[in-house]
C-alpha cells in the first residue's frame, strides 16, 4: 500500500466534481473526520462516467442538511492539488459487464492508503440484474471486497428506484465515516455492514 502522498500525481483529466454549493479543486485523499460540519467529501472512482454522475446526482438530492460533495474519478492517484481537502468516503464502483471495470479498480486499490480500510472504503456492485450476460462473476468482487475487508453493496445504477436507495445508504455512510453521527465511528459501521448484507444505516 502506498502513503498520501502517492495518491496525488497525474494523470490529469480524470477526475472531476459534482457539488452542491461551493465548488472546490478534486479532493487530496487524507484520512479522518472533516474539520467542518458536513464538508464531507465522497469519492466515487470507477469507469462508467454516466452511471457515477447519475449516482451523484442523486445522492445531491437527498435532504442531509449538509454542503455535500461527490468527488468523481476514473481511477487512482488523483491529479495534484495543494488545495484538496480531505476525502472521508472512497467507494470503487465495478460494473459485471466489463472486465476493465474490474482491472481498474484493481490497479486503483494500490493507490490507497491503508488507513482507509479502517472503514473508510467501500464496494459497489452494478449490473448484478443482468447476471447471465455477466463477463465477471459476483463472487470476484466478493473476494476482493473480503480480501480488503470492507463492506460491499449491490445495485442496478441504471434502475433510478435501486439507484435512490443506493444513494440514501451512501449518504448515511458518509455521514458515520465523517463523525457526524454521535457514538457511531467508520469501525462501527464497518462491522455492521459486514455482518448483514441489508443493514439499517438509517437505524444508526
Amino acid at each position: 500500500m502506498c502513503f498520501p502522498g502517492s495518491l496525488v500525481r497525474p494523470p490529469e483529466g480524470r477526475s472531476r466534481e459534482v457539488r452542491s454549493a461551493v465548488r472546490t479543486g478534486p479532493e487530496r485523499l487524507q484520512p479522518g473526520p472533516s474539520p467542518r460540519a458536513w464538508r464531507s467529501p465522497l469519492s466515487l472512482v470507477g469507469t462508467e462516467d454516466a452511471l457515477l454522475q447519475q449516482l451523484a446526482d442523486s445522492m445531491l438530492k437527498e435532504d442531509c442538511a449538509s454542503e455535500l460533495k461527490v468527488h468523481l474519478a476514473r481511477s487512482l492517484p488523483l491529479p495534484s492539488n495543494v488545495n484538496r481537502p480531505r476525502i472521508d468516503l472512497i467507494v470503487f464502483v465495478v460494473n459485471l459487464h466489463s472486465k476493465y471495470s474490474l482491472r481498474n479498480v484493481e490497479e486503483s486499490l494500490h493507490h490507497v492508503d491503508t488507513t482507509f480500510f479502517l472503514g473508510k472504503v467501500g464496494f459497489l456492485i452494478t449490473g448484478a440484474g443482468r447476471e447471465g450476460h455477466c463477463s465477471i462473476h459476483r463472487n470476484t468482487v466478493v473476494r476482493l471486497a473480503r480480501t480488503y475487508r470492507s463492506p460491499l453493496l449491490f445495485c442496478d445504477l441504471e434502475v433510478e428506484g435501486f439507484r435512490a436507495a443506493v444513494a440514501q445508504r451512501l449518504v448515511r455512510m458518509l455521514q458515520i465515516c465523517a463523525g457526524h453521527v454521535p457514538g457511531v465511528s467508520a469501525l462501527n459501521l464497518l462491522s455492521l455492514l459486514r455482518s448483514s448484507e441489508n443493514p439499517a444505516l438509517e437505524d444508526v
